[in-house]
């Protein structure tokens, strides 16, 4: 995924364009906070007490799209990537690890694997139908609602990674 383009959602497209053009948007945005830092700055955390950083992100992110896309939607046995959270949960219920890292953790590695799992995702997606469901939590979920949590999931993290680049190098905007 390129880093140097972020091209805008279609303004008038039909509904599928439209949710994946605003979660390659997001996708995007996420890729360009990180890029041109050095690895000390993906490392860094916004501000005490949040232990967020760009390289934390990246790893959770690459963690969320292997969730929803391969274990919920195309019910693989995808085993997580990271640990989920302290006090959380199995990582089926939305709370993936990815925020801490090994000391040897690279923005290069991080970015392979976040790549590869949006390939997967893409993959698992090409063929199905927005309203293709699959079960999760005792009901069925729409590849349409997984778009839609994705969108938010992503937006919210984007924000995060906004305040972290800011606070890293001053860097705003993207």
């Amino acid at each position: 995924m390129s880093t140097a383009e972020r091209p805008m959602p279609p303004l008038d497209a039909d509904e599928r364009t439209t949710l994946e053009s605003w979660l390659d948007f997001y996708r995007a945005t996420l890729a360009q906070k990180c890029d041109g830092l050095p690895e000390e700055g993906l490392r860094e955390a916004s501000a005490a007490p949040s232990p967020i950083t760009l390289l934390g992100l990246l790893q959770h992110l690459a963690e969320v799209e292997r969730n929803w896309f391969r274990r919920v939607l195309a019910q693989e046995d995808a085993p997580p990537f990271f640990a989920p959270p302290a006090g959380g949960g199995d990582g089926s219920q939305g709370r993936e690890g990815g925020w801490e890292f090994a000391d040897d953790a690279t923005h290069a590695q991080a970015l392979a694997r976040w790549e590869g799992e949006v390939a997967a995702a893409r993959k698992n997606c090409a063929a199905r139908a927005l309203d293709d469901t699959s079960p999760f939590m005792g009901a069925r979920v729409t590849l349409r609602w997984i778009y839609t949590h994705m969108i938010g999931e992503y937006a919210r993290h984007c924000g995060h990674a906004d305040l972290i680049r800011e606070r890293v190098d001053g860097r705003t905007g993207v």
